[in-house]
């Protein structure tokens, strides 16, 4: 990974950080399938980094990526999740940012210990985007379970589409009696 590609990691990081702690209306696309981009790029230059992956490699990375997936559901626990205009928001608390130092730390002893196994290719900064990948699809998952427990849909594409809106649907339609007056009915996708 060149020196312009770190920048461009920070940059995109610093970008997050601003915008959860910020609070955001959550696209399904950009909070799901984006990690899953994210990962699937990391992997490949991993695979392109020069070095052939080895048993030590793949230990180090292995583990690396399991501590990424832990501090990735500490996010989409503490991750403040809410419906606005019937569509999920979300905010990560100040206090949330410790986990952003748990990952960079997570990083750096994951480096380290691939560094002291001569684990070359997992310690080389080519690991940056596959490990935030990872963080980014756990926290993704459990964001998209806490949506879909509390009824309320991911924000619409640029397109007027919604992510996962049929599943929504379908929960609606089960938990609503159609049958039951408006006011009776428990509707958790709708502000109070």
């Amino acid at each position: 990974m060149s020196a312009l590609e770190i920048l461009a990691v920070i940059g995109i990081i610093g970008f997050v950080i601003f915008r959860q702690i910020q609070g955001e209306p959550l696209r399904g696309k950009r909070t799901v399938v984006l990690p899953a981009i994210l990962t699937a790029i990391g992997f490949s230059d991993l695979r392109g980094s020069g070095g052939h992956l080895q048993p030590a490699d793949v230990t180090c990375l292995v583990i690396g990526a399991i501590g990424a997936s832990v501090i990735g559901v500490g996010f989409g626990v503490v991750m403040r999740l809410e419906s606005r205009d019937g569509y999920l928001w979300a905010q990560l608390p100040v206090r949330g940012l410790w986990l952003w130092g748990a990952l960079v730390a997570w990083r750096v002893a994951a480096m380290a210990l691939a560094g002291a196994m001569h684990a070359h290719v997992a310690a080389s900064s080519s690991t940056l985007l596959f490990s935030l990948g990872v963080n980014r699809l756990s926290q993704a998952a459990v964001i998209a379970l806490r949506a879909l427990a509390i009824g309320v849909p991911f924000a619409p594409e640029k397109d007027g589409s919604s992510f996962m809106a049929s599943t929504f649907d379908r929960d609606r339609n089960r938990s609503v009696p159609q049958s039951a007056p408006e006011d009776a009915r428990y509707q958790p996708w709708r502000r109070s």
